[in-house]
């Protein structure tokens, strides 16, 4: 899932009633990757990126992992 903030800000996230365990991605507004992180279900453990950003994409636990993704990576074709 990807979330689209209006302006750049420190968006942090929980998993309070999401039952699958989820890794992000904190997007910022050139569309490089800020920070990972991997997230528990059922917590109230906060994720925040550190830094300001516009973007974050939630995946299956893992996903950035398989593919190699690591903090500093580009995203493309994300919304202006």
């Amino acid at each position: 899932m990807l979330f689209v903030f209006e302006r750049p800000g420190r968006q942090c996230f929980w998993m309070r009633d999401t039952l699958l365990p989820l890794s992000i991605a904190f997007i910022d507004s050139t569309g490089r990757i800020a920070r990972l992180a991997d997230m528990q279900p059922q917590t109230d453990t906060r994720h925040c990126p550190g830094a300001d950003v516009r973007f974050a994409l939630e995946v299956r636990q893992g996903e950035f992992r398989r593919r190699g993704i690591t903090p500093g990576a580009l995203v493309e074709g994300l919304p202006q």
